[in-house]
């Protein structure tokens, strides 16, 4: 098997129309972010998915990333970066949602009550340490990461311009859920999902195309040589 330019990048595109699938998938019939939710087997199911979603976002983002890295310019590496890095943390926060505060429910249930406060973009009672750190920074890559990518993606106007638009103004609206009822959390999320999916297949479609016309391309050349 060989591994190509064109081959990782496709595999980018898959797995950001993969990420964006997962994001829409988790937020149907989610449960409330309380104590109780977090004792249970959905829970760790749910999270789990959130944890490979982000892997998976990661991935595609770069894909995108390097595809028109020339066209993007600084704007770009600067979204793609903070961006990056929001997925990237995201990635850390899920795991330990998923795999570490199940286990703390028992022990030091206040904790886990302020780390999902913390989370919601509320204020936690207590002292949750770097927590409060990391998911500052985490909203703050992912919000403003999310703008300027996306932005930079539609000056691009290589990959679907549509999907470009909704990304950039998707991840910025979730700002806004601080502020809005919980039933508003999950439907105002969905946007950026199929933003990703958009995109990824975008992806995948242009490495197809370019790489039928460079075999194409080599084709002519073998046959005028012959």
């Amino acid at each position: 098997m060989t591994v190509t330019a064109t081959g990782l990048t496709r595999a980018a595109g898959i797995s950001a129309a993969a990420a964006g699938v997962i994001f829409i998938a988790v937020q149907i019939n989610h449960p409330p972010m309380d104590v109780a939710s977090v004792a249970t087997n959905e829970w760790v199911v749910r999270n789990s998915a959130k944890v490979a979603m982000s892997a998976l976002a990661l991935v595609g983002i770069t894909g995108m990333y390097l595809r028109q890295v020339r066209q993007v310019g600084l704007l770009g590496l600067i979204g793609y970066l903070l961006f990056g890095a929001g997925y990237l943390l995201m990635f850390a926060t899920e795991v330990i949602s998923a795999y570490v505060l199940p286990g703390l429910v028992n022990v030091a249930p206040g904790y886990v009550n302020d780390i999902l406060a913390a989370a919601a973009g509320g204020t936690p009672v207590g002292d949750i340490g770097a927590m409060k750190t990391v998911l500052a920074v985490t909203g703050v890559g992912y919000l403003v990461g999310g703008l300027i990518f996306g932005i930079a993606l539609f000056r691009a106007r290589i990959l679907a311009q549509w999907a470009s638009a909704l990304l950039a103004v998707g991840t910025i609206a979730t700002g806004s859920l601080a502020f809005l009822p919980e039933s508003f959390n999950r439907p105002m999320v969905v946007p950026v999902g199929v933003a990703f999916v958009g995109l990824g297949v975008s992806l995948w479609r242009d490495q197809r195309s370019r790489g039928l016309e460079t075999g194409s391309s080599i084709a002519r050349v073998e046959h005028t040589t012959v």
